[in-house]
């Protein structure tokens, strides 16, 4: 007489659905964490613009970018470059300067639309600044006259984010780029 073995498939596909919800789960909490990340990402980017719509000159949008934006953006550095018609020009902190124009225009050409990376040394834009930052965002600003860079600097290195943020970082440079358009050339 031969005896059946019974298998039981009961305890086995217990476990497997046990451990597949756990899966699920986690992956659940990183959707959540991503999107309440992505919606604090979207607010800030949105408050950003609306101040610099307040800049009335190009010496305001350099302080509304160094002294506003960093809280707005969680940021620690913000510089810009700005070059139109043969002028050229970089604010940050410290306010405007002019700039050689062709140094603008040689970054704006080399840039994709936006860079994040961490770095030893920050861009040369952020100036004396530069030496503490060690995350950055590039922005290429591009206008229909003019072109130009924005750069967001970290002190700390970050995780750099995905295509997600970039998409927002790019419509923030192009809201600049509009609103530098505005101002004839320095």
């Amino acid at each position: 007489m031969t005896v059946m073995q019974r298998i039981d498939f009961e305890k086995g596909a217990v476990a497997s659905l046990r451990k597949r919800v756990a899966e699920i789960e986690e992956i659940n909490e990183d959707l959540v964490a991503f999107a309440r990340g992505h919606t604090g990402a979207v607010s800030s980017i949105h408050a950003a613009v609306l101040t610099m719509l307040t800049a009335n000159s190009p010496e305001e949008m350099a302080q509304v970018l160094s002294v506003h934006w960093p809280r707005i953006l969680r940021v620690d550095e913000v510089a810009f470059a700005w070059g139109v018609n043969g002028t050229a020009y970089r604010g940050d902190r410290d306010g405007l300067r002019a700039v050689e124009p062709r140094l603008i225009a040689r970054m704006a050409a080399i840039l994709p639309p936006v860079t994040m990376r961490n770095v030893e040394r920050g861009h040369p834009l952020f100036g004396a600044a530069c030496e503490h930052v060690r995350s950055e965002a590039l922005i290429r600003l591009d206008g229909g006259h003019g072109h130009g860079l924005i750069a967001l600097g970290q002190s700390e290195a970050t995780a750099v984010e995905a295509q997600q943020g970039a998409k927002l970082l790019r419509f923030l440079g192009a809201s600049l780029s509009l609103m530098l358009e505005r101002w004839p050339p320095r």
